[in-house]
């Protein structure tokens, strides 16, 4: 597993084996106190997160980053100053290596490309081109796509990838929310945490699902960002999976940060309304595939706090998929799945899976990343 530009050389690999760069994309997140403020400026001067005209945003972005640096040092000092993120994501890495490495015709290596933090997208450009990549995989780890999300760090790793000098065929997976192999693993974690719910619940207290997932702005839904609706389907997927009739379950968004309406209905809604309805919730990150500050402590810690405030009678909470051996042979078929589309920009099921109503999908947003084009990269 390779996470940023190696100082020795890597030896040949066997000619009867294709180098396969793996390039998982992922938010990043700061590594000591002293990269809180560092980090947050590279999130809130993004233009896919930002989205004002581009000589307001340097200015504004970094007030904004300034006025969120306290509270979110706070919030890492409670994960011991840093994200854990980033070890977490290396770890998915060296897992796939395993299972893709059993394939006799490519030898696979993970690399990390944070899009907000370290390594970035240049640093580990620059080590897929010293490897020897002979093709390369864009895996986000973001299963719905967004343009804040895979679109923001795709247009970031085209440039790097440039800037590197890195020719290497390269294929870009856009989403997986309704990969079979996701939802069957997503399904698998969420009715053992439902099980284990139930197990201390008194049989009396009804048992609610949240399932949360990062908000964005509804403007930018509005302009025709797809992520809405594929967090639906995820939902869907694996509401299908759990086979559980009758689930009493909700689509809820969290983390908002500015004052804009943001897509609902929010997390903390549904808590208030749990707690009205005298019902138990098991809330899922059903957006998040590792561990982070959003759920390990607004989930874990102010979420909870919350709902015992309002008096919800139980608060659970479903793990992130981390290094679970499901999740990991889905990446890994989806790897394959990828590997055999004869497109540069492929979903879980090969075309475009988006309704025409989203102008922002990926194969409209991204669709000329790998082949030379201009992207499409809000002003």
């Amino acid at each position: 597993m390779q996470s940023n530009a190696p100082t020795v050389p890597f030896p040949a690999a066997p000619a009867s084996r294709k180098r396969l760069a793996v390039v998982l994309l992922n938010l990043g997140g700061p590594d000591k106190p002293e990269s809180i403020r560092p980090f947050l400026v590279n999130l809130f001067t993004d233009p896919a997160i930002l989205r004002v005209p581009g000589f307001i945003r340097p200015l504004l972005g970094r007030l904004i980053a300034y006025r969120r640096t306290k509270p979110a040092t706070e919030n890492y000092a409670i994960l011991g100053g840093k994200s854990p993120l980033l070890e977490l994501t290396i770890a998915q890495g060296e897992a796939l290596e395993a299972v893709l490495n059993t394939d006799g015709d490519v030898e696979a290596k993970c690399f990390v490309a944070m899009r907000y933090w370290h390594p970035m997208s240049d640093e580990t450009a620059a080590a897929v081109k010293a490897w020897g990549a002979e093709e390369v995989l864009l895996l986000p780890l973001y299963p719905q796509f967004s343009t804040t999300t895979t679109g923001s760090s795709a247009i970031a790793w085209e440039k790097a990838a440039k800037r590197a000098g890195l020719v290497a065929p390269t294929t870009t997976l856009c989403c997986f929310h309704s990969f079979p192999d996701f939802s069957a693993a997503t399904a698998r974690q969420v009715r053992e945490a439902w099980d284990k719910a139930r197990a201390e619940l008194d049989p009396a207290i009804p048992l609610r699902v949240l399932f949360s997932a990062h908000g964005l702005p509804e403007t930018i839904v509005e302009a025709g960002d797809p992520y809405q609706w594929q967090v639906e389907q995820t939902v869907e997927r694996v509401v299908e999976r759990l086979d559980l009739p009758g689930l009493d379950h909700v689509v809820c968004y969290q983390s908002r940060v500015t004052p804009q309406k943001w897509i609902s209905p929010s997390t903390e809604v549904e808590l208030e309304r749990a707690a009205h309805d005298k019902v138990a919730v098991l809330v899922v990150p059903i957006a998040f595939t590792a561990e982070h500050s959003e759920t390990l402590v607004e989930l874990d810690v102010e979420y909870r706090e919350e709902a015992e405030k309002l008096g919800v009678p139980g608060y659970f909470r479903a793990p992130a998929q981390n290094s679970d051996p499901g999740f990991i042979a889905a990446l890994a078929a989806l790897v394959r799945h990828a590997r055999r589309q004869d497109r540069p920009l492929c979903s879980f099921a090969g075309p475009r899976q988006c309704p025409n109503r989203f102008g922002d999908c990926s194969h409209v947003l991204l669709r000329n990343v790998n082949t030379g084009g201009r992207a499409k990269v809000p002003a």
